[in-house]
């Protein structure tokens, strides 16, 4: 479990970059067929504690306390979530938003090529005229 753990974060990334990649992953799990529907129930059922009027700890009451508590179990039930979802399939979803390339948007050097790129057309083979 500890060894998954420091597979999501990578430590060259911010902290933001790190929750939107844990979201990210999270609402891939949520799409998998694959994930055990009784475990889609954790995070589902964290987002809607914290959106619900009835709380453990009041805001009013305890201010600091009350929103300390929303987070916990909203990190709680999708770090659960993701704990106790099959290795296998996490560390797939993982590499697949790992692919993505990250980068500035820069405009290219505009060099206009002159050259004219003759291109004969090929006869075509046994294969494709069979087919």
């Amino acid at each position: 479990m500890n060894n998954k753990k420091r597979e999501l974060l990578n430590p060259q990334s911010g902290f933001f970059q790190n929750i939107v990649m844990q979201m990210k992953l999270i609402l891939r799990l949520m799409g998998d067929k694959k994930v055990n529907f009784f475990l889609k129930v954790l995070p589902v059922a964290a987002l809607i504690y914290v959106v619900s009027p009835v709380d453990l700890a009041p805001g009013l009451a305890l201010p600091v306390i009350g929103a300390l508590d929303d987070a916990a179990v909203l990190w709680l039930g999708t770090t659960l979530f993701v704990s106790l979802c099959p290795d296998e399939i996490v560390q797939k979803h993982k590499d697949a938003l790992d692919k993505v390339i990250h980068g500035v948007w820069r405009n290219s050097e505009e060099k206009a090529s002159t050259e004219i790129i003759e291109v004969k057309p090929s006869e075509p083979s046994e294969d494709e005229q069979a087919g």
